[in-house]
């Protein structure tokens, strides 16, 4: 089956219905040829979209996918790139941090793309995140910033990431904002509980979904995830797919058309992520999933 494609929103960016994402890609332990394959295997079936970020992989993550580029560098011309900024972790690679911290200063944005471009090995991004809300943030800076990246040519869209619908719509009335990409699975059910999800239906932008298979507390031993692994593991055998399959059919089933990360280097993982794209859950089977997910019948 080959992913699909979508629009974040009219005018947005067009990506891949299912993202690879990049957040582990140095735990991989792949060398540069094992990375390109695995490039090349996602675009292949149609994840043509890889999310990134300037800090994954002690600030390593995009250097390793650059290189893996340059030993393909066809693909650049087929893929889709997302990268977000705004964090500032302690690290050796960053000496002068002497405390985690947000900057989402137009400097800073700036010079954070720039070094994206570098280490990609790539002349624009696709789409560019701020990361997490900044109490400092200022979002005529903000939008000024973006504005310049895009008027360069080095962004083609912009977006934020675990953004508050409050602080979404203040950038958005600024400057036309692709996509809010924020928590969401059976574990974690906030943006579908506190109106996040319908207030992006209403305007039209598809929310990305990060840690879509609940980061492994799906195998944790608690009462909940027991009972809710159980009723996933149950769908999965009586629709024969694997229980990755029904975790992501169940999110794409959202009317919001949210767009999940996948977020291992595992290339079946990925290939069960975009058989969810081919899987319609029905109402009833949904609803089992959402009382299991939440440990009670709804009202």
């Amino acid at each position: 089956m080959l992913c699909p494609r979508i629009t974040t929103r009219p005018g947005g960016p067009k990506l891949s219905r299912i993202v690879a994402g990049m957040w582990r890609l140095a735990d991989w332990k792949m060398d540069a040829q094992a990375r390109a394959a695995f490039i090349e295997s996602c675009v292949e079936i149609g994840v043509t979209t890889f999310d990134h970020a300037d800090i994954y992989g002690d600030y390593g993550v995009e250097t390793l996918f650059g290189e893996a580029l340059d030993l393909a560098p066809a693909l650049k011309q087929r893929i889709e790139l997302v990268s977000k900024c705004g964090i500032m972790l302690t690290s050796g690679q960053r000496p002068q941090h002497r405390l985690k911290y947000y900057d989402t200063s137009a400097a800073h944005i700036t010079a954070s793309v720039e070094a994206s471009l570098r280490n990609l090995r790539v002349d624009h991004l696709d789409l560019l995140l701020i990361h997490r809300p900044d109490p400092l943030m200022n979002y005529d800076e903000i939008a000024g910033a973006f504005e310049a990246l895009r008027a360069a040519g080095k962004v083609l869209h912009f977006g934020v990431s675990n953004f508050t619908q409050v602080q979404f719509d203040a950038l958005n009335a600024r400057i036309e904002l692709a996509t809010n990409q924020v928590e969401f699975s059976p574990l974690h059910l906030d943006p579908a509980e506190n109106g996040q999800f319908d207030a992006m239906q209403d305007q039209g932008v598809a929310p990305m979904i990060w840690s879509a298979l609940g980061g492994g507390r799906l195998f944790d031993t608690d009462p909940k995830s027991m009972q809710l692994r159980q009723v996933l593991e149950q769908t999965a055998k009586t629709l024969g797919v694997s229980m990755a399959t029904v975790i992501y059919a169940w999110i794409l089933r959202l009317p919001c058309r949210a767009i999940p990360l996948t977020g291992s280097g595992r290339f079946e993982v990925v290939k069960d992520a975009v058989a969810a794209t081919g899987l319609t859950l029905d109402r009833q089977t949904w609803f089992d999933i959402l009382k299991a997910a939440r440990g009670h019948d709804i009202a």
